[in-house]
């Protein structure tokens, strides 16, 4: 089936599919290392093309293809690279885009290791960046310098929630020459298309929604153009870090429910969002289906959905939250997000604790700041478990 022109769930459920000799309704996982040469010339012409055929699992393999295949229809890009992790897709992307001298301007709220990564190691190679808040356009326009080469944008920002206005962000990367990237993990595809709004680049950690059960770790990566999805394509191959055949399966296999999961995660959200908004022990909350979110306007316009992550605050601050996180008995005090089942988590001493003190202040991570992600269960019970957790806060 040609999936091309058809709706989200059609493609969700049919494309990247592969049609085996044995008919198989499902993609096949080959589970192997290498791949059998018909002739030496055959061999050759692999090597010096790849889409000739398949030669080694590191560089290509069909159960990895269909995934990727999948993703890029998704996203509306030209393909998709499978990563092993959310930051092997981060690492090739710096690798691939920036080289000693360049600078790199970035959200401050960024996925912690994204940022410490950058600041700590590839600093140690002549690479510089500069984080601000990428909600405020004049504060990214002030922060490029001429050897400024990718903005590199995290919209909402984990684990602040700030929203950046993609559409604003190429304007600017147009006018200075620089190569856009998006980290689209908060949303996926199914809530955000910045390819469509004129990013070049769009990655995910598919270990959260996109794969959706908390049993898989991976990222990918999708480009809009071929010559620059060349440059990163080879990249990934060199640093080996190639997504796993049986990753990429489990990866499908959760895809083909993703829009199913959203709505029941959002749809869940938008009720603890208020409840939480509503509770005379919570300080602040912050959520972008609700109108006291700083961004609200825009995330109506930008996303096609408010998501599942919450972040919030108890009055009393770090003391008080960890009552509540020692309290909780539905949701899974543990990182990560996106996933069935609800979890919950403090940035400041878990995601983003590598980053030092001054600069998560900075970027908004106060040492009270609770993130929440949402999962599909019943949400009376999400609520009453909040519920009789808070009553243990004195």
């Amino acid at each position: 089936m040609n999936t091309k022109k058809a709706g989200f769930n059609t493609k969700l459920v049919h494309a990247g599919m592969i049609e085996d000799q044995f008919g198989s309704a499902t993609v096949p996982i080959y589970q192997t290392s290498t791949f059998r040469f018909k002739s030496a010339d055959h061999g050759a012409e692999c090597f010096a093309d790849d889409t000739h055929g398949y030669i080694y699992t590191r560089i290509n393999n069909p159960t990895i293809d269909a995934l990727e295949n999948l993703v890029a229809e998704l996203e509306n890009g030209y393909r998709a690279i499978a990563t092993a992790s959310g930051m092997g897709a981060v690492n090739t992307i710096y690798m691939a885009l920036l080289s000693q001298g360049d600078h790199m301007v970035s959200t401050a709220a960024v996925y912690g290791p994204s940022r410490v990564v950058m600041e700590k190691h590839y600093s140690r190679f002549g690479i510089e960046a500069t984080y601000v808040n990428t909600s405020n356009p004049k504060d990214v326009k002030k922060a490029i310098k001429p050897n400024t080469k990718v903005l590199f944008i995290e919209t909402p920002s984990n684990p602040t929630m700030d929203i950046t206005d993609i559409k604003e962000m190429v304007k600017i990367a147009k006018e200075h020459n620089l190569i856009t990237v998006v980290d689209n993990t908060f949303c996926g595809p199914y809530l955000q298309m910045p390819l469509d709004m004129g990013i070049d680049i769009v990655f995910h950690s598919v270990t959260k929604s996109m794969n959706g059960h908390a049993d898989i770790v991976g990222g990918i990566i999708i480009v809009k153009e071929k010559e620059l999805y060349k440059k990163v394509r080879a990249m990934m191959v060199t640093l080996g870090c190639n997504m796993d055949p049986h990753q990429a399966y489990m990866v499908i296999r959760g895809l083909k429910t993703l829009s199913l999961r959203v709505e029941k995660c959002q749809e869940n959200a938008k009720v603890v969002a208020k409840f939480l908004e509503d509770h005379p022990k919570i300080a602040w909350v912050r959520y972008p289906g609700l109108k006291s979110h700083p961004q609200y306007k825009l995330a109506q316009k930008q996303m096609n959905g408010p998501g599942a992550m919450i972040s919030f605050e108890v009055k009393g601050g770090l003391k008080a939250g960890k009552v509540l996180m020692d309290n909780v008995k539905l949701a899974i005090l543990a990182v990560s997000l996106g996933g069935i089942e609800t979890l919950i988590q403090h940035p400041a001493s878990m995601t983003h604790s590598k980053m030092d003190k001054a600069s998560r202040e900075s970027a908004g991570i106060t040492d009270g700041l609770v993130r929440f992600s949402v999962g599909i269960e019943n949400v009376e019970d999400i609520i009453a478990d909040l519920s009789q957790a808070l009553e243990k806060i004195k």
